[in-house]
């Protein structure tokens, strides 16, 4: 008998792409696709049964078709169809809690995959340049969808406890971009004008969306020799882009204002339904965030095919030119660069285009 794997979240992009691809594995006998919505995608040979994981109808699913793998991927920081902020706050974390009771009464389940993201690193002044899966947290997020992922990773960590058979993948991914992202940071980049915190440049780090997908495969799959696929582990694409080269490479031109405009400037747009610019987001594009992804390559034994640049560059062939044409933007940006003075004690200006294009 081949494994019988159960994927949440399939009404979604992620999910939906998930699901057709993990039905091809080997010794992947049954999918299992769950959401309360119906998905508007096909979900090739997979059986979709609709039904809310905040309900306790998931348990008789799991027993129904003797599921053994589990992929979470019901977490998220947008809510499908009209429930807003509070139905998604329901869904990851009242869902992810019922899921987990089922998956604890289940005897069949033996692997557990949860989607989570960097974002319970939170951002502020004095964090580290570099963020392990085990460094401190000394500002956890406040709210939004980066407050319910911590509370979703300490309801995973008590299911591990209870459950030591079970082995447990915790997944936090960086920024997901791509051609087909639906992301609130892929909303902000869509912006015609790019608003930015007056005198924070922050450092960002992206996911491809293929590599999303490939390192869940990695996840949900039989361990490789030299590896284990259980644990916490950060994904995220090799390099870092600065929030003012991001605005570059898409030929888009930024307005930097206060810090309590940015504030009400992201309340404008969650109320005209343009993106959610959410306090953590505003944090991030204040303070960036970067981690790092050793457990990822030697322990998980998942190297992405996308760096950080290469990620960013396939969103922005997918979204056209902005309104300034990219080149022209950098070659501007540099003639003013070598016009100004250096600082003193400075090394040779190299020219802002050097690597920030």
């Amino acid at each position: 008998m081949g494994k019988v794997v159960l994927v949440t979240g399939a009404a979604r992009r992620l999910g939906g792409r998930f699901v057709r691809q993990v039905q091809r594995e080997p010794g992947v006998e049954r999918v299992v696709a769950v959401d309360a919505l119906v998905p508007e995608h096909d979900l090739g040979d997979a059986e979709f049964v609709r039904t809310d994981i905040r309900q306790p109808a998931i348990g008789k699913v799991l027993a129904q078709h003797s599921v053994d793998t589990v992929v979470h991927l019901d977490v998220s920081g947008t809510s499908l169809g009209s429930g807003g902020r509070t139905q998604a706050k329901e869904t990851n974390v009242i869902g992810t809690m019922q899921l987990l009771g089922a998956c604890q009464k289940a005897p069949t389940v033996r692997r557990l995959v949860v989607k989570s993201t960097t974002s319970v690193y939170g951002s502020a002044p004095r964090d580290p340049a570099v963020f392990t899966e085990t460094t401190p947290v000394k500002s956890l997020p406040s709210g939004g969808f980066a407050k319910d992922a911590v509370e979703v990773e300490g309801y995973v960590r008590g299911f591990a406890r209870r459950r030591p058979d079970v082995a447990v993948a915790v997944l936090r991914f960086a920024n997901i971009l791509g051609p087909t992202a639906d992301t609130p940071l892929a909303e902000y980049f869509s912006l015609p004008v790019l608003p930015t915190v007056l005198g924070y440049d922050p450092r960002l780090q992206f996911v491809h969306e293929d590599d999303v997908n490939a390192v869940l495969l990695v996840a949900a799959g039989e361990p490789r020799r030299g590896t284990l696929n259980s644990g916490t582990f950060n994904i995220a694409g090799d390099g870092v882009l600065l929030l003012s080269q991001t605005a570059r490479r898409l030929g888009k031109p930024t307005v930097p204002v206060l810090l309590p405009a940015v504030t009400w400037v992201g309340q404008l747009l969650r109320t005209a339904g343009v993106t959610d610019f959410s306090r953590e987001q505003i944090r991030l594009l204040t303070h960036g965030r970067v981690v790092d992804t050793r457990q990822m390559r030697e322990t998980l034994g998942f190297t992405p095919a996308w760096t950080t640049a290469e990620t960013f560059a396939d969103f922005a062939r997918g979204h056209g030119p902005g309104l300034l044409p990219p080149d022209r933007l950098a070659a501007a940006v540099d003639r003013l660069a070598a016009a100004l003075p250096a600082p003193r004690g400075a090394g040779p200006r190299t020219g802002a285009g050097a690597d920030a294009v």
